[in-house]
């Protein structure tokens, strides 16, 4: 029975040193796992949060450019009154008019505002004369508004010298619409304007960033526009407006906030998100990760290693995702222009020995196709320019990228050529676009042309530097615009002197 005894707390014993051993080693485990796993978040965390700090940047980019491209297309809208002759030169404040003449030659001209003014949702479509008489469409709302001002408070808007117009929001506390007044002669004003609402199309939240919001504020940081219509007027909220001051261009992400500023015109276009929603998804990963880790413990350590594989693929799908969205073009599938500068700029530093040169490229007539046939259309031809570059330009030591509205650069390189035969290459790609446009046409009918002008540098000669040598080539599509356009120019020091005495 002694024995027994003994025989079973000796049993006892083994069974309690057994298990201590598997405690210890889960224990083991469990914090090895655990360090691991920390040290996987945290730089997960920096990735994530540079790729996404990218990316917002890229996005407020674009969306500068979309209301630039929308702001270009009211102007241009607005300015086809001019087609009617008497629309500039027509002075209603002369004391000489003969008043039957005046009141159909004013006939005449809102027939042709009003005419125009159907093209787009405009609330104002008309013409304002120092004596505040008006012709075309004046909305009750501005009538009343500005009152017998209205000539002196319009006059206030153009504030572009070169161009003689301006824009401007928030007359008197109004930001339902925004304005636009352009200069006709020293006793008129041409003036449209529209509701904000119409730039809902404008500021469109891509789908993975739908919880980010899109503002646009004047210099006083007042909200012109925002998805949330009650904010309208408003002040910007103090935590954004306090990560924007005195910042016309900038990115940033910190514990609470991911914000992004550009300058359009005199006004800010503001993206801002809160910190806790951008890494949502990987706040609940990480919890679902630690869960796992205590099962992966008492299951041991292949099982945690395992684990820990699959937890962190998630992780790793949505960095390349973010880094595919950052660096391209969504439309034209090259590099946006943030990507290729930063590219351009490694590749031009590097003491790779091989030739290069830059060509920048420029879709002549691309703002009529918009004008007239509609962006869709315009869309088209960047798609198409996309498609033709990449076909000519299919080597891996290439670059492409789309630096503007309808602007395009490629930095070519050649490891495996002497400087004579790459001149020759380089002449013989430029010539190769312009084919490729020569005999686009666009439109239904095909009646409206496409072409393309180039300007190309060679490094290091016309520039070591990546601004030296995209200036170099603005000089040379500068010289191709003046040649006629449809051709390409090769980068010569007389064009930047040319350029600098027209300018």
């Amino acid at each position: 029975m002694r024995r027994i005894r003994k025989r079973k707390q000796s049993e006892r014993k083994v069974m309690l040193f057994r298990i201590a051993i598997i405690l210890g080693f889960i224990i083991l485990i469990t914090a090895a796992i655990t360090t691991v796993s920390r040290l996987t978040i945290r730089k997960s965390d920096e990735v994530l949060s540079e790729k996404v700090v990218s990316l917002t940047a890229s996005l407020n980019v674009q969306m500068e450019l979309n209301l630039n491209s929308y702001l270009s297309r009211m102007e241009t809208i607005a300015t086809l009154a001019f087609a009617e002759e008497d629309a500039y030169k027509y002075d209603a404040t002369n004391p000489s008019n003969d008043e039957y003449e005046s009141i159909n030659r004013e006939k005449k001209i809102t027939e042709k505002l009003n005419s125009l003014c159907i093209m787009e949702n405009f609330v104002d479509y008309g013409i304002v004369y120092r004596n505040n008489r008006t012709v075309g469409k004046v909305s009750n709302a501005t009538a009343s508004t500005f009152g017998d001002r209205i000539f002196r408070e319009l006059s206030t808007i153009v504030t572009r010298q070169r161009t003689n117009d301006g824009w401007a929001a928030g007359f008197e506390g109004d930001f339902k619409r925004i304005y636009y007044v352009k200069k006709v002669h020293e006793n008129a004003l041409l003036f449209i304007s529209f509701y904000v609402s119409e730039l809902d199309n404008v500021f469109d939240n891509p789908e993975n960033m739908d919880a980010m919001e899109i503002r646009l504020v004047n210099k006083d940081h007042d909200i012109i526009y925002s998805k949330d219509s009650e904010e309208i007027g408003q002040k910007l909220p103090e935590p954004i407006a306090e990560r924007v001051k005195d910042k016309i261009s900038s990115s940033a992400l910190d514990d609470e906030y991911l914000v992004s500023v550009n300058q359009c015109n005199d006004w800010l276009v503001v993206c801002s998100i809160p910190t806790r929603l951008i890494l949502v998804e990987k706040n609940d990963l990480t919890t679902y990760f630690y869960l796992i880790t205590g099962v992966a413990a008492v299951l041991a350590a292949v099982v945690g290693f395992i684990l820990t594989l699959w937890l962190t693929r998630p992780i790793k799908k949505i960095v390349v995702d973010l880094a595919d969205e950052a660096t391209t073009d969504k439309l034209t599938g090259v590099l946006n222009k943030r990507s290729f500068e930063e590219a351009a700029k490694q590749k031009l530093a590097s003491e790779a020995d091989e030739h290069r040169a830059m060509l920048l490229l420029d879709l002549d007539n691309f703002k009529g196709v918009n004008d007239t046939l509609g962006h869709a259309m315009g869309d088209k031809v960047l798609e198409d320019t996309g498609a033709i570059l990449m076909k000519s330009f299919s080597s891996e030591n290439d670059l492409l990228g789309r630096v503007g509205g309808d602007e395009f650069c490629v930095l070519l390189s050649s490891p495996d050529k002497t400087e004579e035969q790459f001149m020759t290459y380089l002449e013989y790609k430029c010539s190769e676009i312009c084919s490729a446009y020569r005999d686009n046409y666009v439109g239904k009918d095909g009646s409206y042309k496409i072409s393309a002008s180039i300007g190309a540098a060679v490094f290091p000669k016309d520039g070591s530097t990546y601004s030296e040598l995209f200036s170099a080539c603005d000089a040379a599509l500068y010289h191709s615009k003046n040649r006629g356009r449809d051709n390409y120019s090769l980068y010569e020091p007389s064009m930047a002197e040319s350029e600098a005495k027209k300018q």
